[in-house]
């Protein structure tokens, strides 16, 4: 009987941590939401759509013939793999707000730096 006391067992709460190979693709994907100014409409969309992770990964691999023609096709599997995780939403928006946090401070450094 005891692998009956890890059939229900679920991950710890709190933010998942990606592995060395899913690194690179999420900084990439966070980067480049900040670049273009959704941080916002991203963020929102994260935390509503927090329930539906794990279907979000599984329509990933699902569509994944499809979607290597427009990317890469390790990084849209390294992807759907970090969101099966139950705290991939939480890094996501936590990395997404850092981002953007640097972000707006360098511009206001930037700003304050040029002379008027």
């Amino acid at each position: 009987m005891d692998w009956l006391k890890h059939a229900f067992a679920i991950e710890a709460p709190g933010p998942a941590e990606p592995t060395d190979e899913q690194r690179p693709v999420l900084e990439a994907f966070c980067h480049e939401i900040v670049r273009r100014g959704l941080t916002t409409p991203s963020l929102l969309f994260l935390e509503t759509s927090r329930p539906l992770n794990f279907v979000a990964a599984q329509a990933i691999h699902f569509f994944a013939p499809v979607l290597s023609i427009f990317t890469d096709r390790l990084g849209h599997r390294h992807l759907a793999e970090f969101l099966e995780k139950r705290g991939s939403v939480d890094w996501l928006c936590e990395r997404i707000t850092e981002l953007a946090k640097a972000s707006d401070e360098a511009a206001s450094s930037t700003i304050e730096g040029t002379p008027h």
